[in-house]
């Protein structure tokens, strides 16, 4: 079975960059509809399977298409047209679709010849930099972050002749499949191949996904679903990436404050602590705003292809970080507070003393003191 020929299939690279805190969309819509590129599409679940039509993006992606120049990849070139998908948070995803024909041995030198390719990997962040310097005006703190997440799709839509149950393919053919979703071409460990073709979710006995953490091989003829799931994924990723560093220098800077001097930190360090409370706020909206953005509830083969794609991703794991040093964020900020507060005090209750001095020294002492002044400074006259 391993040596079945696909007729129809293709190969979709995916690179996720984050370009902004967040992309007014409908904005975005105005200005591209006016633009060359036409008018961008709204990226809603096509739901191919029997499921309730509620659980959707909220709000729905905007994906739009570009003309890009073919990149070459071992004997294969990329269309010319590229992919581009905006999320409201501020991710971009880049597509390239790579057609495919043959069998897998040819999954696997692309698949092989894709990983940490440089060139399309720079092509990528240059079309991300162009939409970037395009939409500037509706996306909020725009900038082109350095992170970037990449992910691989295959697609064998058709056979050349009739193909046994999806599920029975990726039990005969585990060596092959586990060479292209890791990007080997030499033969694996009984270990590892049954690690990378472990997680499968099937709907009907003519289709499968098999999803690990480098790449995915799609089997069936309608997964345009399944793709938009994973491209999600992918990006939500990022995110947890770039939301897990910039949570890791807000508490550097937390610490640092509390180890500055008492009157450095009054003086100095409001700011920093505004700067502290502000990503605070920032980290917890965009970590609400990814996870809240795609519903599957009501999708339940989607929902396993979302868990599963997860799993590999190690998405739980970044959350349960996420919310760990948020946590701590939030504790740390109290307590400088409280000791900012402290301090203030302190130096309010020493201008009360001073006050009440000078007022026991004004009713007491400059009685006593006013006529020997006054004669002293009338004989020196």
């Amino acid at each position: 079975m391993s040596g079945l020929h696909i007729s129809r299939g293709s190969c979709t690279v995916m690179f996720a960059y984050d370009i902004g805190f967040g992309i007014e969309l409908d904005r975005v819509e105005a200005m591209l509809a006016a633009t060359a590129d036409g008018a961008p599409q709204r990226e809603y679940l096509r739901h191919a399977r029997k499921a309730p039509k509620s659980f959707e993006y909220r709000p729905a992606p905007i994906r739009l298409v570009r003309r890009g120049k073919p990149v070459a990849i071992g004997a294969h070139l990329t269309d010319v047209a590229v992919s581009l998908t905006l999320y409201d948070f501020g991710a971009v995803s880049v597509a390239y679709t790579i057609p495919l024909a043959g069998g897998l041995d040819v999954l696997t030198g692309l698949s092989a010849d894709l990983y940490d390719h440089a060139a399309l990997a720079a092509d990528s962040r240059e079309h991300a930099r162009m939409l970037l310097e395009d939409l500037r005006p509706a996306i909020h703190k725009a900038g082109l972050l350095p992170l970037v997440e990449d992910y691989v799709v295959f697609h064998a839509a058709e056979f050349d002749c009739q193909a046994p149950s999806a599920s029975e393919f990726v039990v005969a053919a585990r060596q092959s499949v586990a060479g292209v979703l890791r990007a080997e071409r030499t033969a694996l460990s009984s270990q590892e191949v049954g690690e990378a073709t472990s997680s499968v979710v099937s709907y009907t006995p003519g289709d499968a996904a098999v999803i690990d953490w480098n790449a995915a091989l799609l089997l069936g003829p309608d997964m345009e679903d399944v793709l938009a799931v994973l491209e999600f994924a992918n990006v939500e990723l990022l995110e947890m990436r770039f939301l897990d560093g910039q949570l890791d220098r807000a508490l550097e800077r937390a610490y640092a404050a509390t180890g500055r001097k008492v009157y450095a930190f009054i003086r100095g360090h409001a700011g920093s602590l505004r700067e502290v409370a502000g990503m605070q706020v920032d980290s917890a909206m965009l970590f609400e705003t990814v996870n809240n953005t795609l519903k599957l509830l009501g999708d339940q083969h989607l929902a396993r292809v979302y868990r599963t794609c997860a799993e590999r991703f190690h998405l739980p794991d970044w959350d349960a970080s996420i919310l760990r040093k948020l946590g701590l964020l939030e504790g740390l900020y109290e307590k400088l507070n409280d000791r900012q507060t402290t301090r203030r005090m302190e130096v309010l209750e020493w201008i009360i003393i001073l006050l009440i001095a000078f007022e026991v020294i004004a009713t007491w002492v400059w009685p006593l003191v006013e006529p020997t002044l006054k004669a002293w400074l009338l004989g020196g006259d």
